[in-house]
């Protein structure tokens, strides 16, 4: 292992930090210079009054961009370290002040590296570390002193290669469905439309952290331990996010595709949906893009859009309906967005009423609930990559049927549309954004997520599922349902001896 320690320095100040360290190791300490190499056994420092990001392992520093007391040096960090090392990446957090770090820890989590937090209670500071535990990243909290023979049990018992989706063995594949069972039976919710790849990966970053060797033993493990399974399905969930991820896809949005649909819409409520909004920030963003465009295209016009935000977490959910966010934001929005669309509040900030009313958020499961219909906006941006080739096949047909002529659809840069281009045109290929075509030949049939379960084989084979038998009659009221009729929703009579909502 290499070690690189990224402290909140005084840039006014010459770096001591590298002849303090030196004193309590026999690894070699030094400060970090420009296009330092990263070697095993060795202590990189940051030094004061810069930033600093690691490429293919190799250390390079950059001048502040933001004013002292704005400055996020660790978070800058560690997102390097995810995209750098991806599953190899551990991030430590340890004594400090405020909330720096938390998303760089987010990323680092996506990419199945490992979350460390020393215990709030045995820190001088315990701001940072308890930012990443209630955010519920923490793989490990423990006391500091604790943390190096953690760490190397946990390195001793995960591989250091990603699995691939055909090395999963005949006994693991086994185990793996026992394990997809019980988290339905608990959580209701059904993960063997996911790849199983991506599921066994995060399922072993538990085995190391628990120090469990065999994926049986696992298995044996959640059944005795049903808080487990709860941990675990947030382990399946994790998503990272933030505001104005990816910005060319929001400079398209806000400055071509947008004004593009208004002029086709001058004086429509338009309709957004974005699935698997995590705690918020994208569904904010396009609110925020949205705004923007209207104020360049048609200042003082009354042109409304609303979103449908929802995801599987309802902890994400509940934290984004509430619209505070660390100060780590403002490494992504720029100043005049952070003064017209949120409020300051002791240690972050709150999203305006006039954003906030944008938005409805709802948990809710694209593979297994109704979806949102008359759409003039779907985003489903990297949540597609996690799921199983049968699977996505069944999804665009739907999102397809979920948007209005003309419709967008955006996707995450690592996904497109496949082979359904008589579906959906495209408007910006680098942005993966799609534009919703009226099909030239016979409409590709649409399957809801009432179907999906029984209509997917690897599901099917996977849990023993048969494909329930569909009468004539059954097949006309899903008909009927699908194209006629409005919204609905059934209300039942409060009880006598309670007070109706």
């Amino acid at each position: 292992m290499a070690f690189v320690i990224v402290l909140h320095l005084d840039p006014t100040r010459k770096g001591l930090m590298p002849e303090l360290l030196q004193r309590g190791t026999l690894m070699k300490v030094v400060q970090v210079k420009d296009r330092t190499r990263v070697r095993p056994d060795c202590v990189y420092v940051i030094p004061p009054n810069k930033d600093m990001s690691i490429l293919h392992g190799v250390l390079h520093l950059f001048e502040p961009s933001e004013k002292r007391g704005q400055r996020l040096p660790i978070d800058f960090f560690l997102r390097s370290l995810a995209l750098d090392r991806q599953q190899k990446a551990i991030g430590v957090v340890l004594s400090g002040m405020g909330s720096d770090g938390t998303p760089g820890l987010c990323a680092i989590k996506e990419k199945g590296g490992l979350v460390v937090a020393q215990e709030p209670s045995a820190a001088k500071f315990d701001s940072m570390p308890r930012s990443v535990i209630d955010a519920g990243l923490a793989d490990i909290v423990a006391p500091a002193d604790e943390l190096p023979g953690r760490i190397i049990a946990y390195l001793q018992r995960v591989p250091h290669e990603a699995i691939s989706e055909t090395s999963v063995d005949s006994v693991t594949r086994g185990a793996l469905e026992k394990i997809l069972i019980l988290l339905r039976q608990r959580t209701g919710h059904d993960f063997s439309f996911y790849k199983k790849s991506t599921l066994y990966r995060r399922i072993e970053r538990r085995m190391g952290i628990h120090q469990i060797d065999r994926i049986a033993s696992y298995v044996r493990f959640l059944n005795e331990n049903p808080q487990e399974l709860d941990l675990l399905f947030m382990e399946f969930l994790i998503g990272v996010t933030g505001f104005f991820r990816d910005p060319q896809v929001w400079q398209v949005l806000r400055d071509k595709t947008l004004p593009a649909l208004l002029a086709s819409h001058p004086t429509r409520l338009l309709r957004a949906w974005v699935a698997g909004c995590s705690t918020g920030e994208e569904a904010y963003s396009l609110a925020i893009v949205y705004r923007e465009a209207i104020e360049k295209l048609a200042p003082g016009k009354n042109l409304k859009l609303q979103i449908f935000a929802t995801d599987l977490n309802r902890d994400a959910i509940d934290k984004a309906r509430r619209g505070v966010f660390s100060e780590n934001i403002s490494a992504d929005l720029s100043q005049e967005q952070l003064r017209r669309y949120f409020t300051k509040e002791e240690g972050g900030y709150r999203v305006r009423a006039e954003i906030r009313e944008m938005v409805i958020f709802s948990p809710h499961s694209v593979i297994m609930d109704t979806p949102f219909t008359k759409l003039d906006i779907l985003s489903c941006r990297n949540l597609l990559i996690y799921l199983l080739p049968e699977m996505r096949k069944k999804l665009f047909p739907l999102f397809h049927y979920s948007l209005n002529p003309g419709g967008i659809l955006i996707l995450g840069n690592a996904e497109t549309i496949g082979q359904f281009t008589g579906l959906f045109a495209t408007v910006s290929g680098k942005s993966r954004i799609y534009r919703r075509l009226e099909p030239a030949v016979r409409p590709i049939p649409v399957e809801f997520p009432s179907s999906f379960a029984p209509g997917l084989s690897a599901a099917s084979d996977m849990l023993g599922v048969r494909k329930p038998h569909l009468n004539l009659q059954t097949q006309a009221e899903q008909l009927v349902l699908q194209r006629y009729v409005p919204p609905s929703v059934l209300v039942e009579a409060a009880p006598e001896n309670q007070a109706s909502g």
